[in-house]
């Protein structure tokens, strides 16, 4: 009689199980980088391969539908911002807070499950360009995310002798993202040592804002026209003979450097299929 009681007691008492997630991946870190930015790592499957620059879906189950009681999941493109090499996964997210994924996705903390989908894909791959002397990456806001993969990518920097990332935001602090991680390669002794000694001296970066004062206002696509930004970058408009780019950013932008690209400076877009000059992700929105 005592042990039944026990075992029903206990029963009583145990925790809700929580719903298991399809595809799920543990989180393992969460920093945020200001009201509106945040970036986190997850596990990565054992299986999945990807070439840096590419994005996958991720998500979180939506609120149960207040008839049936289902659950949906609530999924959305994001850029892997770590290399393809690397043991964990990395995203660089904004916060939105009435978005459907975003103002769920922002509470996460370290344990908790997420779901990603494997199977990759983009256009932000070096195999949809092709060769070159100087690569240039185009970022708004969170736009960065692929470019921290390809910066920490080898392949960067054995096809290319000039990395240039531009990177323009609203406020300074929302460049603090892609300037800690851009600092941080200095001391990285594992890329040092596999892609070479120094390899982060082919870097030039570019940060501008639009809103807050800082050390370089203006939107890039202005500077770029005026001539002030390559003047400053110590470099010559881009040329089809020798520049390749990738472009992830707001649409405005996009079809803005789109533009600059095919009729001032000459470039074709690429794609997987059919490598080119330049390359879009589409997938991205700000």
């Amino acid at each position: 009689m005592n042990e039944q009681t026990a075992v029903t007691q206990d029963t009583a008492t145990e925790a809700p199980k929580k719903p298991v997630l399809p595809d799920a991946q543990k989180v393992l870190e969460v920093k945020h980088w200001t009201d509106r930015l945040f970036s986190f790592k997850v596990e990565r499957p054992a299986s999945l391969r990807f070439r840096s620059g590419e994005f996958v879906m991720i998500g979180l189950m939506g609120d149960p539908h207040p008839e049936t009681g289902k659950q949906k999941p609530l999924l959305r493109a994001y850029s892997i911002a770590s290399p393809s090499w690397g043991e964990e996964m990395e995203f660089y997210s904004i916060k939105v807070q009435d978005g459907p994924l975003t103002s769920k996705l922002q509470h996460i903390q370290p344990g908790d499950d997420i779901i990603l989908r494997p199977k990759p894909v983009g256009t932000l791959v070096h195999d949809a360009l092709i060769p070159g002397k100087r690569i240039w990456f185009f970022a708004t806001g969170t736009g960065f995310a692929p470019f921290a993969s390809l910066l920490r990518e080898p392949e960067t920097y054995e096809k290319f002798d000039e990395v240039i990332i531009t990177h323009t935001c609203r406020e300074a602090g929302e460049l603090t993202y892609g300037r800690e991680l851009i600092e941080s390669l200095k001391d990285d002794e594992l890329l040092n040592e596999v892609i070479g000694e120094g390899f982060w001296k082919k870097i030039k970066y570019y940060p501008t804002t639009t809103r807050e004062e800082s050390a370089k206002m203006g939107r890039i696509t202005d500077l770029m026209k005026s001539g002030e930004a390559f003047a400053d970058l110590g470099v010559e408009p881009l040329n089809p003979e020798t520049d390749r780019a990738m472009i992830c950013g707001n649409l405005a932008f996009n079809l803005e450097l789109k533009d600059l690209f095919e009729n001032t400076y000459g470039l074709e877009e690429g794609a997987n299929s059919k490598p080119a000059h330049y390359v879009v992700e589409k997938a991205f929105l700000d």
